[in-house]
């Protein structure tokens, strides 16, 4: 009897215990990863995906949700962006459109596995634009042609209608929805052409669905309709509940401050980049090492500093920021005036900044985007060169002989006026006396007159050493020079 006792107690504890994991097991909630995917498609939205996602990659049994809102960007970001989701294990990415996805936005949203649109959203219109003189225009056919099977091949991935997401992208795409043997499918204008007379005799319903001339563009309900969204939805949580994803576990990604940080500095780092150009420009050509120098390091600092969290800049173009550095620092400190030093600096800090606003060094010819990349970011340094340039002389030329007019003391009351021996008696100079510039005058520097050399500066304006000048007056013991004329 206490054997057998002892048996049903082992047996009732072996049960409770079985019950208990399989409550535990079933206690066990999903776990749904938000990715915002918001505002403009750039390198440091790409940096953040695939942060977010390089993350989490250990979880094998997580949901991801990309959370989109964007009207588009950059072509590479995107398919950068692409090529982070399409690596996530399949039947694990959700596009959710919580407002639009438009162009590259609609790119990443096809992206995922499923899609689900909430209620009164967008998504479509890809059509690739460049800027030119004349202004944005669409893109060559090298670069539509590689959107286009870039389209297909996520459609055909993720089962969405291949040509009508390839109509995103081609705006001479005409497509029809067809009823044929009593299915519905849908198909361009080439492949109805080329129907043989009895196939079309099947058709017993056409309709156009994109019109040449025009990009597919839909809202929530044509996104349904046509097969690309699952249902439109109030909000995430219903697209989960339709999923069979009840209570689960929402853990939202958010950005780093470093990432929101370079996000925030990158519509402003052509300004940047002017202001630390102009910075570095205007120390170089005025003496001494003060202000302007340190506004130029940090602002360039910033621009490959950010540049750098997003991927694009690395220790290469960190190097060549150095080097320039280092070479502008020889021109300021060692060499005088601005020679060889100063020029090859600055041609190695262009380098670096070009360098640093692409992820490639040579633009590849499969990707045409690359080549428009390149003169683009060519344009934007040297155009920054070219204003920074003007904006300094500008700056030296006027404002800095000025600015002691400007800003208040304080100042000594007392001056020295009456304790030095007078030039003119001790050098005998006088106004009209001739001679040579022995320095560069920037606006001060040295002459020589009589045979002596001695201190003298300009009104404001530089004068070459070896200049022919000529005493425009005698000001407090100050030698004022001006060149002489011939």
């Amino acid at each position: 009897m206490k054997q057998t006792n002892f048996l049903i107690f082992i047996l009732i504890s072996f049960c409770m215990l079985f019950s208990g994991n399989i409550t535990l097991a079933s206690q066990k909630k999903q776990k749904v990863y938000i990715i915002p995917v918001t505002g403009t498609v750039e390198p440091g939205m790409a940096a953040y995906v695939k942060r977010a996602l390089e993350e989490i990659k250990d979880e094998t049994d997580a949901v991801f949700v990309f959370k989109m809102d964007s009207f588009g960007g950059r072509v590479d970001s995107a398919l950068e962006i692409v090529d982070t989701i399409s690596n996530v294990p399949k039947g694990k990415t959700i596009a959710f459109v919580e407002k639009r996805a438009i162009s590259a936005g609609a790119l990443i949203a096809l992206s995922s596995n499923l899609l689900f649109m909430k209620e009164n959203t967008i998504i479509g219109d890809c059509a690739p634009i460049i800027q030119t003189q004349k202004g944005q225009e669409m893109a060559g056919e090298k670069i539509q042609t590689v959107l286009r099977a870039k389209f297909r091949a996520l459609a055909k991935k993720n089962n969405y209608p291949v040509v009508l997401a390839e109509s995103m992208v081609t705006i001479d795409m005409e497509v029809y929805q067809v009823v044929m043997d009593g299915k519905k499918s849908f198909m361009d204008k080439i492949a109805y052409d080329d129907l043989t007379e009895d196939e079309k005799k099947t058709i017993t319903s056409k309709k156009t669905i994109v019109a040449k001339g025009e990009l597919l563009t839909m809202h929530d309900a044509e996104a349904f309709d046509l097969g690309f969204s699952q249902k439109s939805v109030k909000d995430i949580n219903e697209a989960l509940l339709i999923l069979g994803y009840e209570a689960p576990d929402i853990i939202t990604i958010e950005e780093s401050w470093s990432e929101s940080l370079v996000r925030f500095f990158q519509p402003f780092l052509p300004i940047l980049m002017l202001i630390g150009i102009g910075a570095i420009y205007t120390e170089i050509k005025a003496p001494g090492f003060g202000l302007p120098g340190i506004i130029g390091i940090i602002c360039l600092g910033l621009v490959f500093f950010g540049q750098y969290l997003v991927g694009l800049a690395d220790y290469t173009e960190l190097l060549l920021l150095l080097v320039g550095v280092l070479l502008l620092g020889v021109e300021v400190f060692v060499l005088p005036g601005f020679g060889v030093a100063g020029i090859t600096g600055l041609i190695v800090i262009a380098v670096g900044l070009v360098l640093s606003f692409q992820g490639f060094v040579v633009p590849d010819p499969s990707f045409p985007w690359e080549g428009a990349l390149l003169m683009k970011n060519l344009a934007q340094v040297l155009g920054s060169f070219m204003l920074a340039f003007l904006i300094s002389l500008f700056m030296i030329r006027f404002v800095l002989p000025h600015l002691s007019k400007i800003i208040n003391g304080p100042y000594l009351e007392a001056t020295l006026s009456n304790s030095h021996v007078d030039v003119t008696i001790g050098l005998g100079l006088k106004p009209g006396d001739k001679g040579i510039a022995h320095s560069f005058l920037r606006p001060s520097g040295k002459i020589i007159i009589n045979n002596k050399k001695i201190d003298a500066i300009t009104q404001g304006e530089f004068i070459d050493q070896g200049t022919l000048v000529m005493i425009d007056k005698i000001e407090q013991n100050r030698v004022i020079v001006k060149p002489k004329i011939s």
